[in-house]
């Protein structure tokens, strides 16, 4: 069996702030530190359960936190930026399964540094049903009939997925206290945890069915502030909706959908406070 695993990094063990996950921080090292180790658990128990290939695609920011060198040597690893499917790069059907591993809830949602791709966003939508980086993600592997096993990260991440992905393995490394503040396990236990999960969710694969996408789905995304949706109208195919700073996006497809929610948010972000 081929396992996929998509890592992010806000939901990783004992990571509270942006000051672990913004590279340009001082905890940051520490957290690609932790963030490796969290990944080798869960490698190495696929590989124990009998998994013959795990892909590992570093999911986060510019995507190239994990450290390859302290990796699981008979990992793949997909890292670096620009990456024309982002969170899910590389996936596609030859894959029994997939992880989402350091997740976390989706934006305007209690959870620690809950967010969607960028901070300009204040939700995503899929024909009308509110979704987040998970359910995006979760959206793709469906297409492809992929089933997401298992989501690790923190307890409003795990409710999230519970939510969206029926009989699914959740992991829960930390509790949310605010945003900014979380009560964790340390990251021996966490490792505990995670080896334990990984080796649940693989052998209750048969019971968790793929998310399968709406066909020709609507995509909305509501930006912050109208500068924002602005510049996401530039995207050929958006179309405004009037008096707020919603922005949609006709699709034929998830993948179509799913490319078209990067290219808005990369436009958003060009937006300036003035």
């Amino acid at each position: 069996m081929k396992l996929y695993m998509s890592v992010d990094m806000e939901g990783i063990t004992g990571l509270p702030d942006y000051t672990y996950v913004d590279s340009a921080k001082h905890n940051y090292e520490r957290a690609r530190k932790i963030m490796t180790e969290e990944t080798n658990y869960v490698v190495d128990a696929a590989f124990k359960f009998g998994c013959d290939t795990v892909l590992v695609n570093d999911s986060h920011s510019k995507m190239n936190n994990i450290l390859i060198d302290q990796l699981h040597p008979e990992a793949l690893l997909i890292t670096g930026d620009v990456k024309p499917f982002s969170m899910v790069q590389g996936l596609d059907n030859t894959y029994g399964g997939a992880i989402f591993l350091g997740y976390h809830a989706r934006a305007g949602q209690f959870g620690v540094m809950a967010h969607a791709m960028i901070h300009a966003v204040r939700s995503f939508y899929i024909n009308d049903i509110p979704i987040g980086e998970l359910g995006f993600n979760a959206y793709v592997a469906g297409y492809y009939g992929v089933p997401v096993l298992m989501v690790a990260g923190d307890d409003q991440a795990a409710k999230e997925a519970e939510e969206l992905i029926p009989n699914v393995t959740t992991a829960v490394v930390k509790e949310t206290i605010s945003r900014s503040a979380v009560k964790s396990l340390t990251p021996k236990k966490s490792g505990e945890l995670l080896t334990e999960k990984t080796e649940v969710a693989l052998k209750n694969r048969h019971h968790v069915k793929p998310l399968i996408p709406p066909e020709n789905p609507v995509l909305r995304i509501e930006f912050n502030n109208y500068g924002q949706a602005e510049w996401a109208n530039l995207m050929p195919g958006t179309e405004p909706v009037p008096n707020s700073s919603i922005v949609t996006y006709q699709a034929k497809d998830i993948l179509e959908a799913y490319q078209a929610m990067l290219v808005m948010t990369e436009l958003a972000m060009r937006t300036t406070f003035s």
